[in-house]
């Protein structure tokens, strides 16, 4: 990279951090990109240079945030563990992300802020689940017979479910609770 590239992803970067500080504490509606030029350092001009609006903004924080839940979910699945130990690490991974921008009181009743990150991330996610779930079914984690959309729609409820949880306080706890009953279901045997 030259020095423009090189300042450019600087700025953006200042950007992302700033924007998801912001959207964290006080939802999407509540920010502007005056707001987050402030935060950031960098002139509103760049911004809409960089990201074209705020929509753009959200997409790159839940670029961003995605983009490290695959890395993380990648060095999960190349470790020698039981199969239903990487599973759980990698939905409480998820779970953990999603909640990085979304479990706080600003954001967690923003519905268009909830709305723009889940659109943005399933796009992500679909990716890193079909490897997943593919897998699954080659270990036998997952009958063969379940397709990739009714896993995916599963998924989704579940997100729903996330977001309710998020605004009650006990989101982590929940999120536990929700990983053994997929994994073992209600008879299963669990710990």
């Amino acid at each position: 990279m030259n020095k423009f590239e090189i300042r450019t992803q600087k700025k953006k970067t200042a950007v992302v951090n700033a924007a998801l500080k912001l959207f964290k504490e006080k939802g999407f509606v509540h920010v502007s990109i005056k707001d987050i030029a402030a935060e950031s350092g960098v002139s509103s001009v760049s911004l809409y240079n960089y990201f074209e609006n705020k929509e753009g903004i959200v997409k790159e924080c839940a670029n961003v945030l995605m983009q490290d839940t695959l890395r993380m979910a990648e060095e999960i699945m190349s470790q020698d563990i039981d199969f239903k130990d990487k599973i759980i690490h990698i939905f409480n991974i998820c779970s953990d992300q999603d909640y990085q921008l979304l479990g706080s009181p600003g954001a967690v009743d923003d519905h268009v802020l909830s709305s723009l990150y889940s659109e943005n991330t399933n796009k992500i996610r679909i990716h890193m689940l079909q490897e997943l779930i593919e897998l699954a079914k080659q270990d036998g984690a997952i009958h063969s017979s379940i397709s990739l959309e009714t896993v995916l729609d599963l998924l989704n409820a579940i997100g729903t479910l996330q977001l309710s949880w998020a605004r009650s306080g006990n989101y982590k706890e929940k999120m536990a609770e929700l990983n053994r009953l997929l994994l073992f279901g209600l008879i299963g045997n669990g710990k």
